[in-house]
C-alpha cells in the first residue's frame, strides 16, 4: 500500500508545525511550505528531515494531500493551485479532528495559558502512558498505539470547534481576537458549543465567573484554591525555587505536589493536569514524578543570564499572561527590579484593550514597548504603541531595533522581552549589545 503524502502549507505555523511532527512520526511523509525568512518552529522540523520550501505555486504536485494552515485564505498561491488541479485540501483544525478519533483526546482551550498547559500534560501523561502530543510552541510527537492524545484547542474563529474531544481543559475565557470576535459573550458562546461537544469531562478554573455558567450535560469539574472547588490546592507554599501544594478532591487528600515553575497561574495548571489524570485512573505519585522533572515550554519563561542580568523570553500578549508572568518573575525574583519590553500584538487587540495593557504592565517596575507587530489580518490601525505608552505610569517609552541602548542602564535587574511576534529580533539586539 502506498504511503500517504502531506504537504503542509504554512509548516512553520506553531499549530502546523507540531501537526507536522505528530504526522511524520506516525510514519507518513510530510513536506511543507512557508515564508522563506528562519523562524523558531523550524528547528523541530529540520531535525526530522522534514523538508520546507519557499511559497510556490509549483510546489503543488500529484499524489499529495494538502494541509492548509489557517492564517492563509483560498487565495493563497498554492492553496489555490491545489483547488484548481482537483487535489484534496484540508484545514488545519479539520485535518487535527479527523485525526485524534482513534485516541482518548484531551484539548486545552482559553483564551490564554493554553501552550504552557498543553505542554505540562503532554509532559505528564508521557511518562505514565503512551500519548501522541500537539504543543502551540511548535513541539509535536505522534505514538501511532499511544492511549493519549493531547492537542491544543484554538478558539480563533471558532478553529476548535472542529474537535469532538474525551475532555477539554478550560482555563479561562477573556475578550480576545477583537478582529473576528464581537465581544466578550461571543467568545463565551463558541467556549459553550466547544463544552457541548466534549464526551467525557471539562476541567474549568473555578474563579473564572465566565466558565462557572457553562450549560452542557457533559460533567464540569472546578479546579482551584477554594472549598467551593473539585480539584482544589491546599497548604500552598510559593518560594524562589517553585511551588508546593496538597490536592484535595472533595475533601479527599490526592497527594502532595511540587513544581519548579512560577506563579500561581503554574499550580492551576497543574491542578487541571492532576484532575484529568485522576478521572483516569493513573497513579498520583507518578503523576507527582512527572510534575517535579517539567521544565516548561518553548518562549514561556525562557531565561538567559548575562553577567548580573537575567534575560526572560516570553509569549505573552494579552493583559492576563503579562500578568502571570510579572507575577511569575516577582515569585522568582523577589528582589529585583523588573523591567519589561513589550511588544503589542495586532493592532485590534491594542486598541480594544489598551487600559488593561496599561495596568498589567504597571505591574513592572518600568516598562519599554517596541512598535505594534501587525497581523497578516488586518490593516494597519489608528493606534500606536506611542499611546499605550502614554497610559503606563511606569515608563512607556517605545524603543527601535537601532537603539536598545536605554536598556543597557540596568543592574542586577530582570528583563522580560513579551510578546507573540517578532520580539525576539529585540532581544537579540539587546543581548549582543551586553556581549560587545
Amino acid at each position: 500500500m502506498t504511503t500517504k503524502k502531506y504537504f503542509f502549507i504554512g509548516i512553520k505555523g506553531s499549530g502546523m508545525s507540531a501537526l507536522a511532527l505528530v504526522v511524520h512520526d506516525l510514519g507518513y511523509q510530510v513536506a511543507g511550505s512557508d515564508i522563506d525568512q528562519y523562524t523558531f518552529t523550524q528547528q523541530g522540523l529540520e531535525a526530522a528531515g522534514i523538508p520546507i520550501y519557499a511559497f510556490d505555486a509549483t510546489n503543488v504536485q500529484p499524489d499529495w494531500i494538502y494541509i492548509a494552515g489557517n492564517a492563509f485564505t483560498d487565495d493563497h498561491p498554492e492553496i489555490k493551485a491545489a483547488h484548481d488541479q482537483g487535489y484534496q485540501v484540508i484545514r488545519y483544525h479539520d485535518f487535527l479532528g479527523q485525526l485524534m478519533q482513534d485516541y482518548t483526546s484531551i484539548g486545552v482551550a482559553g483564551t490564554h495559558g493554553k501552550t504552557s498547559t498543553t505542554g505540562l500534560l503532554a509532559h505528564v501523561l508521557s511518562g505514565v502512558a503512551k500519548t501522541s502530543y500537539l504543543i502551540g510552541d511548535g513541539s509535536g510527537k505522534g505514538v501511532a498505539d499511544a492511549n493519549f492524545f493531547v492537542f491544543e484547542a484554538d478558539e480563533y474563529r471558532r478553529h476548535f470547534v472542529a474537535y469532538h474531544p474525551d475532555y477539554v481543559i478550560m482555563t479561562n475565557v477573556d475578550f480576545d481576537h477583537p478582529d473576528y470576535y464581537h465581544d466578550l459573550e461571543d467568545v463565551f458562546s463558541a467556549f459553550e458549543q466547544e463544552a457541548k461537544q466534549t464526551k467525557k469531562g471539562i476541567f474549568a478554573w473555578g474563579d473564572d465567573p465566565n466558565l462557572r455558567r457553562l450549560q452542557t450535560d457533559t460533567p464540569i469539574y472546578y479546579y482551584g484554591l477554594k472549598d467551593t472547588d473539585d480539584f482544589q490546592a491546599v497548604n500552598v507554599q510559593r518560594t524562589a525555587t517553585g511551588s508546593s501544594f496538597d490536592v484535595l478532591h472533595h475533601g479527599e487528600k490526592l497527594g502532595h505536589f511540587v513544581i519548579h515553575l512560577f506563579g500561581e497561574h503554574n499550580i492551576l495548571n497543574s491542578l487541571a493536569v492532576i484532575g484529568v489524570s485522576y478521572l483516569e485512573g493513573l497513579s498520583m505519585n507518578e503523576v507527582a514524578a512527572e510534575l517535579l522533572t517539567f521544565n516548561g515550554v518553548k518562549r514561556r519563561f525562557s531565561e538567559q543570564k548575562f553577567g548580573d542580568l537575567t534575560v526572560i523570553d516570553d509569549y505573552a500578549h494579552h493583559p492576563s499572561e503579562i500578568k502571570a508572568t510579572i507575577d511569575a518573575a516577582r515569585q522568582k525574583y523577589p528582589n529585583q527590579e523588573l523591567v519589561v519590553v513589550f511588544q503589542p500584538h495586532t493592532y485590534t487587540r491594542t486598541k480594544a484593550l489598551m487600559p488593561q495593557f496599561a495596568a498589567a504592565l504597571d505591574r513592572a517596575d518600568q516598562v519599554y514597548l517596541t512598535n505594534i507587530f501587525g497581523s497578516v489580518r488586518e490593516q494597519q490601525g489608528t493606534v500606536s504603541s506611542a499611546d499605550l505608552g502614554a497610559e503606563i505610569k511606569h515608563g512607556g517609552e517605545v524603543l527601535t531595533l537601532a537603539n536598545m541602548t536605554p536598556l543597557t542602564k540596568y543592574q542586577q535587574a530582570v528583563v522580560i522581552f513579551m510578546g507573540a511576534g517578532d520580539i525576539q529580533k529585540y532581544e537579540k539586539a539587546f543581548e549582543d549589545l551586553l556581549n560587545k
